[in-house]
C-alpha cells in the first residue's frame, strides 16, 4: 500500500528540525535525505531509519518495511527534538552519496 501525501506532510513537520531535509517519490513510498544522505523513508505510512548504532539505540524496534527490504528501525515517537538529534547523530555512520561521473 503506497503511503499518502497526508502522512508524508506530516512526517515533513516532524522532521522541520532535520538539516537540508529532501525527499524522493519512490515506488508509492519515501525516500528521505539530509545534507544528501539516505537516512531512512516511509513505508506503509510508517516512519523508518536505516540501522546504525545512533538509530538503533534512540530506536530500537526492528521492522521489515516492505517485501524483500533489510530490516530498519521503526520511529515510534512524536519528539521532533529528538528525532532530529538521532538524524544528525546518524549522518557520520552513513555512506556519502557517489559522485556521479
Amino acid at each position: 500500500m503506497p503511503s499518502s501525501n497526508d502522512y508524508l506532510q506530516y512526517v515533513l513537520d516532524l522532521l522541520r528540525q532535520v538539516p537540508e531535509l529532501t525527499h524522493r517519490k519512490m515506488m508509492g513510498e519515501y525516500l528521505l535525505y539530509s545534507e544528501g544522505i539516505l537516512f531512512g523513508g516511509i513505508y506503509d505510512d510508517r516512519l523508518f531509519l536505516k540501522d546504525v548504532p545512533a538509530s538503533r539505540q534512540a530506536f530500537p524496534t526492528e521492522q521489515i518495511p516492505y517485501d524483500g527490504a533489510k530490516p530498519m528501525l521503526l520511529v515510534d515517537s512524536e519528539d521532533s527534538a529528538a528525532i532530529a538529534s538521532t538524524i544528525a547523530a546518524m549522518l557520520p555512520q552513513l555512506p556519502r552519496p557517489k559522485k556521479k561521473k
